[in-house]
């Protein structure tokens, strides 16, 4: 398979920090100085598997390619970039459709693991045991990897994926933000905890009847959530 990512940065000096550092960990890296050429290099290569977007780009910005490459394709993994710390550029980020976000400056370590841990999902380098799950309404299809509510599909990144097996296999069970941290991003993530209720909150939107009020994904306060009653 293919290790290839792509890197929207218009900062040449930080983009080729990022391209060198990447390309060291054996991936095949792609590169793009703003949102429109990032949208063509992905037509043109359609096995990409894992995307760095900056967020401050001439024309259209980092979040606007999220979307429209969202609009179209759910298993690529995304990161974001930003040399910005406020709280609001990483909650939008995950809103608009991305798995993760970095905050310049960051060492190669970090980067590298942020993106082995996407590429292992988005890639899906492990192979996971043929079967269903079924907990009314929904359908889990652990061989193709989706969910059904009601019979309608319901289209989900591989994280928001991963978000919903873990909790269908373990109904009625309260997880602590830091064991959904640990069961779907792997013990190696770098991350904050926000990531979780952001991820969360945008599967809530998905697959609840009433977000605000939801009866699937239950808050634990103080503590995380668990599935069900």
């Amino acid at each position: 398979m293919a290790r290839k990512v792509l890197v929207l940065e218009d900062e040449s000096s930080i983009r080729g920090f990022i391209v060198i550092n990447l390309t060291r960990a054996g991936y095949e890296v792609i590169e793009a100085e703003t949102g429109e050429e990032a949208l063509e290099k992905l037509k043109e290569n359609p096995d990409i598997r894992v995307a760095l977007f900056d967020i401050m780009l001439p024309g259209i910005d980092g979040f606007e390619v999220c979307r429209r490459v969202r609009a179209t394709n759910t298993r690529i993994g995304i990161i974001m970039l930003t040399a910005r710390s406020q709280e609001m550029d990483k909650v939008t980020g995950l809103m608009t459709g991305a798995d993760d976000y970095v905050t310049k400056p960051f060492s190669p370590a970090e980067l590298t693991a942020r993106v082995d841990a996407l590429f292992r999902r988005a890639g899906g380098a492990v192979a996971e045991q043929a079967g269903e799950i079924y907990q009314e309404p929904f359908l889990l299809n652990t061989r193709n990897r989706t969910l059904e509510k009601n019979g309608q599909r319901v289209k989900l990144t591989q994280v928001e994926y991963s978000i919903m097996k873990m909790f269908m296999e373990n109904p009625g069970k309260a997880l602590s933000r830091e064991e959904i941290l640990d069961m779907v991003w792997g013990r190696d993530y770098f991350g904050e905890l926000k990531i979780v209720d952001v991820n969360i909150r945008r599967l809530r939107l998905k697959i609840e009847d009433n977000a605000q009020n939801p009866t699937f994904i239950n808050t634990v306060w103080g503590y995380g959530y668990k599935w069900g009653f």
